[in-house]
């Protein structure tokens, strides 16, 4: 049976007031282990984002520069190289906080325990954002290298990146250790091609082919002789589209295994050096091969071209460029889903996405980010330019305010070399902040003025879910010691609709349940409705099963209303009784067999729920297959 009470649940708990509890399978103590991450396993489901960055980000680099021709195409490894300081600059801050921080959460632990819970709230929403927008572009941006290769396939692309979205989301709900066995191999084979394509590329006076780039329209401006601040500024700010997902190491220090602050380190090392070889590099061939950029095919496309000829290699830089973009979409659901459970633990989210599944999986926060993420697809039309303004202020955000904590971190623990610590933390705190600027007012008319709105708008929803948990905990008086308890009076109203071996089941169950037992049943009007009521009177009276059978006329042929206000009329005659409904029902052995129920304890059960404080009880009757 499942009983709940109006509004709260038996034991006097309000759904999602309680502590959340632990649902998954008993194991073990070693077992749990085999559900969380190598350092190898965090680097291929945590890091995806920031490797596949790679594809976008010295394109988007190129793309401003272009504005001011082939002379501002020159400055495309200086500002490379502006941002590979600030990604070494993250990974040793990021480094700090996990060793600081091992039960996870990033910016925003750093920020709740020492920069209030208002600015820890600013911090969990601009990674919300970061990370919902990082699986449509990543999808969005995988689809775009495989139509660059096959360009028939672009009027599917939407089809082709919601079809992508459901096969990580189904890899994902087997559990993060399953997602990084699974991306292991694309992971090794993106960051092999890219490396390869760099190293023989370094090796070429020339572009070996531009087959790629053959009868596309350049997009590169009229010949310019200067360029000014701001250009390089909006080039700095579109290539810091690289740096998100660094943060997903941190969010998602629980998912290792012990010691999982160490493991944890080790991946956001190893990923902050294969990052930045792979950014200088493609920068270094950029340059070396006076590449421009043509409408219709990716940067990328052209170096590999450039490197490999228009051959087989080239398709496999674009086919691995696309399963890593699709892919990269997991470090979202390797960070987010964690990061949402704490805010659950914290009464900021729903507690159910503070449940874990049986292979340590939020699965909810799983779902959530799907369709949410699916949405912003389907919005979009499947277009990485579309989404690309939206991305990196909220990393940026969450970057500034985590280093900002770390240095009120160091400064209050004073452990042994604090001020070098803090010191490193102050500056990234410096360079984050000043990049959150740039990048936010440089994107803000393409669309970054919709983040800027969203951030305060999801703050806000945070509150008001921490408000309602606060009252109906107040309510509950959670935290004090209750009163004992005390025995009352107990009535138990049995809705009845014919005699049947339900029927009986069902008295049985409430005459143990409650010191009076009451049958109802519903009658309404019509000539044959009467007659039904008459057979069911003759017959009570027949079987005298020693319970009294009421009437409850309805004039609407409605069902729960009438039951819902003879049970508030039954509890203010009886006030100091305890009221219960006990609603019996079947449940077939075969799921496909509840569609041809009538669905009659549901439609009682919800209006004794909105209309009462009764108990509520739904008694099943399971039917057996070898049932006759």
């Amino acid at each position: 049976m499942a009983i709940h009470r109006g509004k709260t649940t038996a034991a006097g708990q309000a759904p999602g007031t309680e502590e959340p509890p632990d649902t998954g399978v008993r194991m073990p103590p070693e077992a749990p282990d085999r559900h969380r991450l190598t350092a190898l396993q965090g680097l291929a489901a945590l890091s995806l984002d920031a490797m596949a960055s790679v594809a976008y980000g010295p394109e988007s680099i190129v793309l401003v520069l272009a504005a001011a021709g082939a002379y501002g195409l020159g400055f495309t490894l200086p500002v490379t190289l502006a941002i590979a300081a600030l990604l070494a600059v993250l990974v040793a801050s990021y480094r700090q906080v996990i060793a600081a921080f091992p039960d996870g959460g990033g910016s925003y632990a750093v920020a709740k325990k020492h920069l209030g819970r208002r600015t820890s709230l600013v911090a969990a929403a601009s990674l919300i954002l970061d990370y919902v927008l990082n699986v449509a572009v990543s999808v969005t941006a995988g689809v775009a290298a495989l139509t660059s290769a096959f360009p028939e396939l672009y009027g599917d692309r939407v089809w082709i990146c919601l079809g992508v979205l459901v096969l990580v989301t189904a890899v994902n709900l087997r559990g993060i250790v399953e997602s990084a066995k699974a991306f292991l191999v694309p992971t090794a084979v993106f960051v092999g091609s890219i490396l390869a394509m760099v190293v023989v590329g370094l090796f070429r006076d020339g572009p070996v082919s531009t087959a790629s780039a053959a009868g596309h329209a350049s997009a590169l401006g009229e010949g310019a002789t200067t360029v000014g601040a701001l250009l390089l500024l909006k080039a700095f700010a579109s290539g810091c589209s690289a740096l998100t997902g660094v943060e997903a190491v941190a969010n998602a220090v629980p998912s290792f295994r012990a010691p999982a602050a160490r493991r944890a380190q080790r991946t956001e090392v190893a990923l902050g050096a294969l990052l930045g070889v792979m950014l200088i590099g493609l920068s270094v061939l950029i340059g070396r091969f006076h590449l421009q950029p043509v409408e219709g095919v990716t940067v990328l496309a052209q170096l590999a071209d450039a490197s490999f000829g228009h051959n087989a290699a080239f398709y496999v830089v674009q086919f691995a460029t696309m399963v890593l973009l699709a892919l990269a979409a997991n470090t979202s659901f390797g960070g987010l889903p964690v990061l949402m459970s704490l805010l659950a633990r914290d009464n900021y989210l729903p507690h159910v996405f503070a449940l874990k599944a049986d292979r340590q999986v939020h699965r909810h926060g799983v779902v959530w980010l799907a369709l949410v993420s699916g949405a912003l697809l389907v919005f979009s039309g499947g277009d990485t330019n579309t989404l690309v303004p939206l991305f990196a202020i909220g990393v940026f955000v969450g970057f500034t305010i985590c280093q900002v904590g770390m240095v009120r971190h160091w400064n209050g623990e004073r452990p042994k070399g604090w001020q070098a610590k803090a010191a490193l933390n102050g500056f990234g705190a410096l360079l984050t902040g000043v990049s959150a600027l740039v990048v936010t007012a440089t994107k803000f008319a393409e669309g970054a003025w919709l983040i800027v709105l969203a951030l305060p708008l999801i703050v806000l929803a945070f509150e008001s879910i921490h408000l309602a948990y606060a009252q109906i905990g107040e309510r509950l008086e959670l935290g004090r010691i209750p009163q004992p308890p005390q025995r009352s009076r107990s009535l138990v109203v049995v809705p009845v609709s014919g005699l049947s071996r339900l029927t009986c089941q069902a008295l049985t169950a409430a005459s143990s349940l409650g010191d009076e037992v009451l049958a109802v049943t519903v009658t309404h009007s019509g000539p044959e409705d009467r007659q039904a009521a008459e057979a069911l009177r003759r017959d009570w009276e027949l079987w005298k099963p020693g319970v009294e059978l009421i009437e409850v006329s309805s004039g609407t042929r409605s069902l729960g209303r009438p039951v819902s206000a003879y049970v508030r009329e039954l509890s203010q005659a009886h006030p100091d009784a305890q009221v219960t409904v006990l609603i019996p029902e079947t449940e077939p052995a075969r799921l496909w067999q509840r569609m041809l129920q009538n669905q009659r304890g549901s439609v009682v059960a919800h209006a004794v729920r909105r209309d009462t404080d009764a108990v509520i009880c739904r008694l099943r009757f399971r039917i057996t297959s070898d049932a006759r």
